[in-house]
């Protein structure tokens, strides 16, 4: 079973790499579309901003990629910003993203007295049985780190809820694609076996 991680100068690689080393995974890290679209399950991590990350996946032509690989219908992880830019759009500089599950990043609103950005451990609720929480328990708690959040366009998408201010998805899941805002990599052991998961399991519910 060989993972994809995808690389496009946008964060987490390390954490994400120390974490499937840590689960013995094989793995591989790679700005090839070519090489990509030939593994069996693909993590599409990213922190950052995302208009200049969407400028640099359609330059390498990885947003292509992503796109063929969600046709294609092996299992698909997406975290944080690869959480928000698999929606249609992101509020963050008005971006167009790509367009594979409805939906809008939204930003944290500072009126609300908010800090933003929602840094730190919050609890995670889980809305339906899904093989990602397979052996964690419910309302466990993740790292956070982000200024906007993931607003599926249908609400049966959501598998998880996260209250900051307000209530927003903080997992969703679509075919063989399920995005998640916060990080596993960072998360502990409950982030641990949620990876875990993902690489053992069917990418089914």
């Amino acid at each position: 079973m060989k993972i994809g991680i995808i690389d496009y100068d946008a964060g987490n690689l390390k954490s994400v790499e120390t974490a499937l080393n840590f689960l013995g995974a094989d793995y591989f890290v790679s700005s090839d579309p070519h090489k990509l679209i030939k593994s069996d399950k693909l993590i599409f991590p990213g922190v950052g901003e995302a208009s200049s990350s969407m400028g640099i996946l359609q330059s390498g032509s990885l947003d292509h990629l992503i796109k063929e690989y969600f046709k294609k219908g092996n299992p698909i992880l997406g975290i944080c910003l690869g959480c928000q830019i698999v929606l249609d759009s992101s509020e963050e500089r008005n971006t167009k993203c790509l367009g594979l599950i409805p939906g809008v990043s939204r930003e944290f609103s500072h009126e609300m007295g908010l800090k933003v950005p929602h840094m730190g451990w919050n609890q995670v609720g889980q809305l339906s049985k899904h093989y990602i929480f397979n052996d964690i328990p419910d309302n466990s708690s993740f790292y956070f780190v982000h200024s906007y959040y993931p607003e599926p366009e249908h609400h049966d998408a959501s598998i998880a809820s996260t209250n900051y201010g307000i209530s927003f998805s903080s997992a969703f899941s679509v075919d063989n694609l399920v995005a998640v805002q916060f990080h596993p990599e960072k998360s502990g052991p409950y982030g641990l076996k949620m990876l875990d998961n993902f690489i053992k399991g069917k990418g089914a519910n």
